[in-house]
C-alpha cells in the first residue's frame, strides 16, 4: 500500500512505449509544408468558424431546431471545422521540419525530403522520380509519396544501384533506385 508521500512509478515498458508514441506523432514537413499547415489553420479559424457561426445563428432563427435541415448541417460542418482545426494545431505542434543536414546529402542516401528516381524492374516501366515527403505532404498527382508508404518506406536510406523489393496492394515489385537528388 502506498502513502500519499510515496511517488508512483510507470514500468519501463510503459515509458518506452509513451516515447515511441511520442515519435510516430512527429510530423516530418518541408517548411512550405508547415507553411500550408499555419495556413490553412489560420484561415480556419478566422473565416470558417465565422461563416459557420452565422449560418447556425440564421438556421436557429428559423425556430424548430429537432427538423431544422439547415442546422443541422451547420452543426455538422462546425463539428468538422473544429475536428480539423484541433487536428492541425496538433501537426503543427508535433512538426518537425525535414532538416537541411538531410539535403545536404542529395546524392548519397535517399531521406525524406530527396528525390529519387527509381525503374520498376518487374513491369520494366520508363523510370519515375519521386520526392520522398512526411505523409501530410503526400500527393501523387505531383509525384510525392510518403515516407511510410510502400516504396517510400523502402527506398529510404537506400543509394543509387541498389534494388528493393516493395510489397505494395498489387503485389510485389522490384525497383532500381537510378538517382538520388
Amino acid at each position: 500500500m502506498r502513502t500519499l508521500g510515496q511517488k508512483f512509478r510507470f514500468p519501463p515498458i510503459l515509458m518506452a512505449k509513451d516515447t515511441d508514441d511520442a515519435i510516430l506523432d512527429q510530423t516530418l514537413v518541408t517548411k512550405e509544408g508547415l507553411k500550408k499547415l499555419q495556413v490553412e489553420l489560420e484561415e480556419l479559424k478566422t473565416v470558417k468558424r465565422k461563416e459557420v457561426a452565422s449560418r447556425l445563428k440564421e438556421a436557429i432563427s428559423y425556430g424548430d431546431l429537432s427538423e431544422n435541415s439547415e442546422y443541422q448541417e451547420a452543426k455538422t460542418e462546425q463539428a468538422f471545422i473544429e475536428g480539423r482545426i484541433l487536428e492541425l494545431d496538433q501537426m503543427i505542434k508535433n512538426a518537425e521540419i525535414i532538416s537541411e543536414k538531410k539535403a545536404d546529402m542529395k546524392g548519397k542516401e535517399v531521406h525524406v525530403g530527396t528525390t529519387v528516381t527509381v525503374c520498376n524492374k518487374t513491369d520494366g516501366d520508363d523510370p519515375i522520380a519521386y520526392t520522398i515527403v512526411g505523409s501530410t505532404e503526400a500527393d501523387p498527382l505531383e509525384n510525392k509519396i510518403s515516407n511510410e508508404s510502400p516504396v517510400g518506406r523502402s527506398v529510404l536510406g537506400k543509394k543509387k544501384g541498389d534494388t528493393v523489393e516493395v510489397n505494395t496492394p498489387a503485389g510485389m515489385f522490384k525497383y532500381e533506385i537510378i538517382k538520388v537528388a
